[in-house]
């Protein structure tokens, strides 16, 4: 009953953006180059799914978005751990880390094109860096929130560092490594665009350069709502994962 109130609830939000939209447009007689009527937007919608090209498309950007956030996951967590078990990698690596983050990844990309040529490798390591931080700060804070209750008492049970991972300190942290993973997921969906804007062949950032250059207004509408579809998949995806793995969590708890 809940989830289809939920429902419920963001259907009616996006029939009320839809009458905005229209009502605007009619009202203000805006050009349809500029804004196309959401009628138009819709038919091209049509269009593009019946359309062979566009499940190809789509499933570039998914694949690109799914590689790079795995390896992102993987490097995040790695080193967030390290950082946040030990005090002295921390106190060395932290300050490289954030002056790197601070860089604009965005304006970093053609360099990645430079570095790692036109292909694949290029776009993977755009959303593999823009995954990275978030997920590292998760697994830092995650680790930090371990109480030093419970450290004692892995010392006393004589645990090894392996099960101190699997059965104490991963669990303790996954609030705050989902929590990253969330961001992390956003960004990696940007990040997969912006490549295939600068060196994309294929994919729905290319779709999105292609229309934008050609004027086709109700296309171009068309497909930045397909790529926000592809960012409400996959972060249901992770929300999915989150109710999973969290369900003894008291956030997750009816009130």
């Amino acid at each position: 009953m809940l989830r289809l109130r939920q429902a419920g609830e963001y259907f009616v939000a996006i029939l009320i953006l839809v009458v905005i939209w229209y009502v605007y447009v009619i009202a203000f007689d805006v050009p349809a180059f500029i804004v196309p009527l959401p009628s138009d937007v819709g038919k091209a919608l049509i269009e593009m799914f019946s359309a062979q090209d566009l499940l190809h498309h789509f499933f570039v950007t998914s694949g690109e978005v799914l590689a790079g956030f795995v390896l992102g996951i993987v490097f995040g967590y790695l080193v967030g751990y390290l950082i946040g078990r030990y005090k002295f990698l921390e106190e060395a690596l932290m300050p490289y880390i954030l002056l790197a983050q601070t860089a604009p990844k965005i304006a970093l990309a053609p360099l990645f094109v430079i570095w790692f040529g036109l292909g694949f490798t290029s776009k993977l390591m755009l959303i593999v860096s823009m995954v990275f931080f978030p997920v590292m700060l998760g697994a830092i804070f995650g680790l930090k929130s371990v109480t030093y209750n419970l450290r004692c008492l892995m010392q006393i049970t004589g645990l090894n560092w392996w099960q101190k991972i699997i059965q104490v300190e991963l669990p303790y942290s996954l609030p705050q490594i989902f929590a990253g993973l969330k961001v992390g997921m956003v960004q990696a969906v940007i990040a997969a665009i912006v490549a295939e804007w600068i060196s994309g062949e294929s994919g729905l950032g290319y779709l999105l350069v292609f229309n934008s250059t050609t004027y086709n207004s109700p296309m171009l509408f068309a497909s930045i709502i397909y790529t926000i579809v592809v960012g409400i998949i996959f972060y249901a995806l992770i929300s999915f994962l989150e109710n999973r793995f969290l369900f003894w969590h008291d956030s997750k708890q009816v009130k």
